[in-house]
């Protein structure tokens, strides 16, 4: 990709002006905020809504409170629509300096616009940091008739903000089908990554679900699990108020040993994760194994209201097999017996297939401010999807399921 400019950026990055507030047609108020500790908790819930619990205010607020954010490049900088005092309208949005932590990997793009005389960052991004999760993005409040006339204003917000500030790029990652759906009637640039979930069929438990499975991965599976009991593992799984602070401690030494083994400094921090069975108790999954009085292993998940997100594992002690059974027969489990719908297990990982997990195209979306290097990303885009649905169909050949269901249709985006 060797894009042309159509204009020239200095070499530092430019001042970031604050937003001034706004007034428009229907007495629609539009504000930014940096800190999410501005905005009453209640108000904020009431448009992210209760089915996914990265985008609660607890959570959110949690990442700049306790030392998340600012150190790995992530500066908050949310847009806000209000009538009066009522909050009506959302969208999360940060100022990035890297792309670590945001798994849309545009690397390649930066370096061909920087080589071509621009500045791609700072950049925008609205998403959840460090996460790779579906969910909402441009939060709405159900008491608003018209959610497409809030998207685009809060869309014609970022836009002006970025362009009054000579920002290269915004950033729309991994927003839930509602969003992705209006995002794909705008002039932005639809990407594909694909992520690997397990769907529960109305399973009584997990034998049920192993009855799924053709022979081979169910012996696979069954002897891993073996495996981990003959190797005298306990495994307890705990949430919200039942994980103490010590607990905590002892997972957060997981973490930090296996996050710094594989990609350097850790983004999160024991304070924000010891504040998460205070302020999310009915979302916060703890599962810890331990081999006679010692602690080798944790894995972190958080629970919304129909999906068991699996996101951080740490361990001490090589136990054969002990990542398949925190990360993914344990999440399985729980997300039988608690009747969910599915399990999110994430990006990248095609070890996930023989234990039940599908491959699915997820959505992101991206605004480039110059249109040479937006053409350009355009063109490549159109192939990089061809060859992530080649991809998924490629893996959804080799799915463990006796009778695996059809491949779902890769919709390309309106107007693409």
């Amino acid at each position: 990709m060797a894009p042309t400019l159509s204009s020239r950026h200095a070499n530092r990055p430019p001042p970031i002006s604050n937003v001034k507030a706004d007034v428009r047609p229907g007495t629609w108020r539009v504000q930014q905020v940096q800190q999410l500790a501005e905005i009453p908790a209640p108000d904020w819930d009431a448009l992210a809504g209760s089915e996914n619990p990265f985008v609660s205010h607890a959570f959110l607020s949690g990442l700049e409170e306790y030392d998340c954010l600012a150190a790995h490049g992530w500066l908050p900088c949310h847009f806000l629509v209000s009538s009066g005092a009522k909050l009506l309208g959302a969208l999360p949005l940060y100022l990035r300096s890297n792309s670590h932590g945001e798994f849309v990997f545009d690397w390649s793009w930066a370096e061909a616009y920087e080589r071509a005389g621009g500045r791609y960052y700072p950049k925008l991004v609205s998403a959840i940091p460090f996460t790779p999760v579906t969910g909402p993005r441009f939060l709405v409040h159900a008491d608003v008739d018209d959610a497409d006339a809030m998207r685009s204003l809060l869309l014609q917000s970022v836009l002006e903000f970025a362009g009054q500030n000579q920002l290269s790029s915004w950033h729309c990652l991994f927003p839930d089908q509602p969003g992705a759906d209006w995002l794909g009637r705008a002039d932005l640039l639809p990407r594909h990554t694909c992520q690997f979930h397990w769907r529960n069929q109305g399973y009584r438990d997990f034998q049920d679900f192993l009855d799924t499975l053709s022979s081979k991965p169910r012996k696979q599976i069954r002897r891993e699990r073996r495996a981990v009991a003959g190797a005298g593992v306990e495994v307890v799984r705990l949430t919200g108020r039942e994980i103490t602070p010590e607990l905590w401690g002892v997972f957060y030494d997981f973490y930090c040993t296996t996050f710094e083994r594989h990609w350097g400094s850790p983004r999160l921090t024991l304070p924000f994760f010891r504040a998460l069975s205070e302020l999310l108790p009915e979302q916060t999954l703890l599962i810890l194994a331990r081999q006679g009085d010692e602690w080798i292993a944790g894995a972190f998940a958080l629970l919304g209201t129909r999906t068991v997100f699996g996101r951080h594992w740490g361990c001490v002690k090589d136990v054969p097999f002990l990542h398949f059974e925190l990360c993914y027969y344990q999440t399985i489990e729980h997300c039988i017996q608690s009747q969910l719908h599915s399990v999110d297990a994430g990006v990248q990982g095609e070890h996930k297939l023989p234990r039940g997990f599908e491959p699915i195209a997820a959505l992101s979306f991206h605004w480039l401010r110059d249109t040479g290097f937006r053409t350009a990303v355009r063109r490549f885009l159109v192939q990089e999807r061809a060859q992530v649905r080649e991809y998924v169909d490629e893996l959804r050949l080799h799915l463990p399921y006796r009778q695996p269901d059809a491949a779902p249709e890769i919709k390309p985006a309106v107007g693409q």
